[in-house]
């Protein structure tokens, strides 16, 4: 069972942007940050991307029992949303690393 080439290369895209927050965070020449776009809303799009992914991996295998998908693209979905998940917990605990980093610092 072979996976298709945009499925492999759109997950990889996917966890490359999400495994290097500060490549996705850090502006590429050129490219300008949005306006007014704290850390809250950069956390708040991220679980939404989350949530989102669980929602395809979802559809996509409901598709699969009736049907309507294989089992490449139910396994392509699920393996997307895992990498996700686990992209926003090690950034959880990075940033709870940090909070207590800074609690330690001497006033």
């Amino acid at each position: 069972m072979s996976v298709p080439f945009s499925a492999a290369a759109n997950a990889y895209t996917s966890a490359t942007k999400l495994a290097d927050p500060k490549k996705s965070m850090m502006p590429e020449a050129g490219m300008t940050t949005p306006a007014g776009q704290d850390f809250a809303q950069l956390l708040a799009g991220s679980v939404n991307e989350v949530v989102e992914s669980g929602r395809v991996a979802d559809q996509k295998g409901l598709e699969m029992l009736n049907g309507k998908s294989n089992v490449v693209d139910v396994v392509t979905a699920i393996s997307e949303t895992e990498v996700a998940l686990q992209t926003m917990v090690t950034v959880r605990d990075r940033v709870i690393s940090a909070y207590e980093e800074i609690m330690r610092m001497p006033i």
